[in-house]
Formats: C-alpha cells, structure tokens, sequence
C-alpha cells in the first residue's frame, strides 16, 4: 500500500539518555521520509548528549557512553536535521508524548526556529492502542506478521513503525470505531489530516501535556490546581501562576506556548481597558483632588461628679 500523502510524512524516532523531556538528551534520531511519489528517504545521526548516559538507559537501547564521545552536538547537528525534515508532517510511535516534545526542546536549546504551527502530526501509538492496546513489538507481529528484530535501535523501531502504520491502514479501512462519546466513525484512513484528528486524542498545545486545548479549541491548564481552567481564567485570577510556571521546571517549549497565552492575555485586557469611557477633564483645567474634610468634633461632655468623689475617697484627696 502506498501512502496517500500531500506533502513528506517524517516518520522519527529517538535514543535518549532518559525519559525527562526537559533534562534528558538525545542520542540518536532516525528519520524515515515518505515522499508523496512513493519513495523513501532514511537518515540516521548519532549524537554527544553532552551527559552522562546513565546505565540502566544503555542496557534498554544499546548505546554507552563511548559510542557518542566523538559524535557532534545536537547544535551541531540541529540546522541539518531541520533541513531534512523540511516542511514535512511528523509521524512516529508515541511522539506526540515524548520524540516530538524532545525534539522541540533541542531546537530551542540549539536556537534553531522549527515551526511547528502547519504540520500534522500522526502518532502510531495512539491508532494502535485505541484499536488494540499493545506494544510496539506486539504491533509489528499482530500487523505485519513477523517478528520485531533489534528492537529498541532506533532505525529498526521507525522502519517498524512505518510499516506498522501501513499495516493499520489496510486492516481498519473499513473498521467501525466507537468513542467515549458515542460517536461512530471509521478513523483510520489513508490520509494524514484525518489520521492527525484521530491520534491526537488529548489536543496538545504544547505536547508535554502540560497545556492542551479544550472543546471550544481554548487553551487550558491540564494539571494541577487549575486543571481544566483556560489560561485567560487563571491569568485573571491568579497573574503570578504565568511567574510560576516560568520559573519551574517545566520544558522549554511549554514555556514557549505559555508566553504566547500570556502575551494575547494581556492584549486583549489592554484592548478592553482601551475601549473603557475616561472621564471628561477640560484640558486647561488642572484636576484637584479634594482635601478629605475634618471630622466634627465631638461635644464637650459635663463631668461626671459622682466618680470624682469616688476618687477622691479612694486616694483619700
């Protein structure tokens, strides 16, 4: 089966020293891309964290520290693995959660501009575990019948995940799914606009998970105290949370989209402060603001001669 692409579908995949999207690093990233025309483009690029790869990690993807010691940076590597990309759409297993995220805080730490405003984005993961809820290696068999061989490599895991997806396509396109509210489609289909829809289940603003759009495509808070509550809701209430949050550890591209709430928060109240009637003052006539008048004073009150022989008998005066 063939793709039924209007532009490049980036199929990616990343080795990193851990899970932690804002502390951890890669070190490795394959890319698969799928071209409208039918034909395949595959990179792969090993790369120096800049950190240790804790042991644990390199037992999992086969990569220690002495593989990457003499490979470039990620900043040395970020202007060509964009360039690769290009304007292509982004696809791979579990990538809404942790390869795209990872990826973004790279580029930023890089300062490298990857725009991520007009691509789709389809994440296998998500088709797969809706329809059937299993592994990635338990994917490959159920759909492409064979065994997953050198799992955890990162060129074997996207080539697996490209076929994969290709596997889903042709086994749902007829398939009847029902969601949580009752509503029936039939989702997987070979198109990616669709494709994106169905496996972007949470809507990610920022792709952390830290900040998703709601049903009225409003963006929320998605933990914490202010879960579910808009940004403009928390900002109108609660100002020093965008400080907070700012100053926290929380991803470089979180605080990114965080900064863009913040900043329509603030010129939408400018806007409406703007559009406030002001008082009519006469221009040469300078405004004095009244003096606040004295309080009346109390009168005189007659004293009280009874508790003045009262004192007198006490001090015996």
């Amino acid at each position: 089966m063939k793709l039924n692409l209007k532009r490049p579908l980036a199929f990616f995949d990343l080795e990193a020293t851990g899970i932690n999207v804002g502390a951890d690093r890669i070190v490795e990233i394959a890319i698969l891309k799928a071209m409208p025309d039918g034909s395949e483009l595959v990179k792969t690029w090993r790369v120096n964290p800049e950190m240790p790869i804790p042991l644990q990690t390199s037992l999992i993807h086969g990569i220690y520290d002495e593989d990457i010691a003499n490979e470039p940076t990620f900043k040395t590597l970020a202007v060509e693995i964009a360039e690769f990309i290009g304007e292509s759409d982004l696809a791979g297993y579990n990538s809404n959660k942790f390869d795209i995220p990872m990826l973004l805080e790279e580029f930023l730490r890089a300062e490298v501009d990857f725009d991520m405003s007009n691509r789709k984005f389809v994440d296998v993961q998500n088709i797969f575990h809706q329809m059937e809820q299993r592994t990635l290696k338990a994917a490959y068999k159920f759909y492409c019948q064979e065994d997953l061989i050198n799992a955890h490599a990162a060129e074997a895991d996207v080539i697996a995940t490209y076929k994969v997806l290709l596997g889903q396509l042709e086994m749902y396109k007829e398939t009847e799914f029902e969601s949580k509210q009752g509503v029936k489609s039939i989702p997987v289909v070979n198109d990616v606009d669709a494709l994106h829809i169905f496996t972007n289940i949470n809507k990610p603003v920022d792709f952390a998970g830290r900040l998703v759009y709601n049903d009225n495509d409003e963006v929320c808070f998605n933990f914490g105290k202010h879960k579910g509550k808009t940004t403009a809701q928390v900002f109108s209430v609660e100002p020093s949370y965008y400080a907070w949050m700012k100053q926290g550890d929380f991803p470089l591209y979180t605080k990114k989209k965080l900064d863009e709430e913040w900043a329509k928060f603030n010129a939408k109240k400018n806007e409406n402060k703007a559009a406030r009637p002001q008082n009519n003052v006469p221009a040469n006539k300078p405004h004095y603001q009244q003096k606040p008048q004295p309080k009346p004073e109390k009168p005189a009150q007659p004293i009280n001669t009874d508790m003045l022989e009262q004192l007198k008998m006490k001090f015996g005066k």
